[in-house]
């Protein structure tokens, strides 16, 4: 099994806030992402990949004040969304609060984690259009909408229709250009991190330094204005 990083998260309390500090701090302006009409959600996305991680992209995601959920959409947004003090955080400013995982075999993967004490939830299905087709993923979410480790264990994608036989034929990198922000490295830091560690080596999930200590997520960046590292804080 192997897993490699698929994109960074960043929570912003709206979609025009995240814009402005991803010009203020990384400056570029990101470019355009879509809505999620199961989360009541929306993001704008900026491609920070190299060869050492070939599909990573930075996501600028807010809660959609105009959407309008299903009856049956899920009691709690992804990514720890409505959870008050995360909410508290990111109104004063965007925050980096998680990282995702792209897998070949989301079941496969699932099941590793579930087989070292950890439930990442359930694959959801999830789709929405992009300029280059219609996106389709499924997404390891769980029913409390909440992020392992603080953040520091990954939720699990896989591109592609919900079947074994669907190859990926969409990313999002597809249709972003280059932004001139790369992804020098993630590094993280948990009173855990053995247990952490484990749960790294069961999805195959490598390139990440993870030290003990107290908690924090850190995306090490090379952006126009220079070096720049996006911390979690253990939100």
């Amino acid at each position: 099994m192997k897993t490699q990083i698929d994109h960074l998260v960043i929570v912003a309390k709206s979609l025009e806030q995240g814009v402005q500090w991803c010009e203020a701090i990384l400056g570029v302006t990101p470019g355009p992402g879509g809505e999620h009409a199961l989360y009541g959600t929306h993001n704008r996305l900026l491609k920070i990949a190299t060869p050492s991680n070939p599909l990573a992209y930075l996501e600028i995601i807010a809660i959609h004040p105009g959407a309008k959920r299903a009856p049956d959409a899920p009691n709690k947004r992804w990514f720890d969304m409505d959870d008050a003090a995360l909410q508290a955080a990111v109104a004063m400013q965007p925050r980096l609060v998680h990282f995702v995982a792209n897998t070949g075999d989301i079941q496969a993967a699932r099941l590793a984690l579930k087989a070292q004490g950890i439930d990442p939830g359930a694959a959801m299905a999830a789709s929405r259009h992009s300029r280059k087709g219609v996106l389709q993923w499924q997404i390891t979410v769980r029913e409390d909408g909440q992020r392992l480790f603080n953040g520091a264990m990954p939720s699990l994608i896989q591109w592609g229709k919900p079947t074994a036989a669907e190859p990926m034929r969409l990313h999002p990198r597809n249709s972003l250009p280059r932004s001139g922000v790369t992804l020098h490295g993630i590094a993280v830091t948990h009173p855990t991190a053995t247990k952490l560690q484990a749960a790294y080596d069961a999805i195959g999930l490598t390139g990440i330094v993870l030290e003990t200590g107290g908690a924090n997520l850190c995306a090490t960046l090379h952006t126009p204005k220079g070096v720049v590292t996006l911390q979690s804080g253990g939100i």
